[in-house]
């Protein structure tokens, strides 16, 4: 049985993943309450393998500091920084600074394909855009997950989720209104 791999991002309405040092929007661009968060919290308390590009992994651990620490991060962080992990590099090599995570060196797309094949577990991978775009044109993603908040970031946008990105038709799986304002849009990706 080969394992599901959604692609998990957080965006503004405008496509950006994060913004620059400029903005000052805060976590979550400022707009989540307790319905969102409680729904995060639900989705990465389930079983799962995270999957991680270096560049994703290192923002984290400066992100979230020393993780030696973990039982003082919020309930969302420190459930995913708990979850098995594989984080896929040419630069880093192990023991890495994260519970439960692996190194895995090579070319993403042979490395997320194997994964598919061999774990019991859903794969899912947060932000890694670069990665995530060549795992779509690889065909290994099999839901991508947008949550939109409901801002616009034109002048400190940084990280534009899907440019560079193949063409793709977008099948609408799931959506769900989260507090009010934010949109979860689950989606089945075909190359187009």
């Amino acid at each position: 049985m080969t394992a599901s791999f959604t692609f998990d991002v957080l965006s503004t309405l405008d496509g950006y993943g994060s913004y620059g040092p400029a903005g000052d929007w805060g976590g979550y661009w400022g707009k989540h309450g307790p319905e969102f968060l409680e729904h995060r919290l639900a989705q990465y308390s389930q079983p799962q393998r995270m999957v991680l590009g270096a560049n994703t992994y290192r923002e984290f651990v400066e992100m979230l500091g020393p993780l030696d620490e973990a039982g003082e991060l919020d309930p969302i962080n420190t459930a995913m920084v708990n979850l098995p992990t594989t984080v896929i590099s040419s630069t880093l090599e192990g023991p890495l600074d994260w519970p439960n995570a692996v190194v895995a060196s090579g070319n993403a797309v042979d490395v997320v394909a194997r994964l598919k094949e061999d774990s019991p577990v859903p794969l899912r991978s947060h932000g890694s855009l670069s990665m995530n775009r060549a795992l779509m044109a690889a065909g290994l993603v099999d839901r991508v997950q947008v949550t939109l908040f409901p801002v616009v970031s034109g002048q400190t946008g940084t990280d534009p989720i899907f440019a560079g990105a193949a063409d793709f038709d977008l099948e609408l799986l799931e959506s769900r209104t989260l507090d009010g304002s934010i949109q979860e849009l689950i989606y089945r990706p075909t190359l187009h």
